[in-house]
């Protein structure tokens, strides 16, 4: 059986993340973090979850996205893959913050995550030697 729990570490990253990237189209607030563990799925560190739009209409409430990191592959990765993982996650909420994803399919992939984390980590440096 899988079990979930809050994760507030990984909040804590992706909240860093989406601050020094700017990333503007992620609203922080809208967006949760757990960790499951029991989970049989192998070689998969992190997924994205949302509802369908046909939820946000029916519930009156807002798009909302849940990352989850899958503590058997996550939780051994050494910090900057843990980063990566969450950038990844991340790439997938759309600029529209509308409840869709974006697939990987030409836009998510190791080198666009790569790039990225090499912009969060440069701009990391930079506000931490000031």
């Amino acid at each position: 059986m899988i079990n979930y729990a809050k994760a507030p570490d990984v909040e804590q990253i992706a909240k860093h993340i989406i601050n020094v990237l700017n990333l503007k189209n992620i609203d922080p607030e809208r967006v949760s973090f757990y960790r499951s563990t029991g989970s049989r799925a192998r070689r998969v560190q992190a997924r994205i979850h949302g509802l369908g739009r046909i939820w946000f209409d029916a519930l009156k409430i807002q798009p909302l996205y849940v990352v989850e990191v899958i503590s058997e592959e996550f939780d051994k990765l050494e910090p900057p893959e843990k980063e990566k993982v969450i950038i990844h996650e991340l790439m997938h909420i759309p600029s529209g913050f509308s409840g869709g994803f974006v697939p990987h399919k030409g836009k998510i992939n190791r080198r666009s995550v790569e790039a990225m984390h090499k912009s969060y980590s440069e701009a990391s440096r930079r506000i931490s030697s000031t």
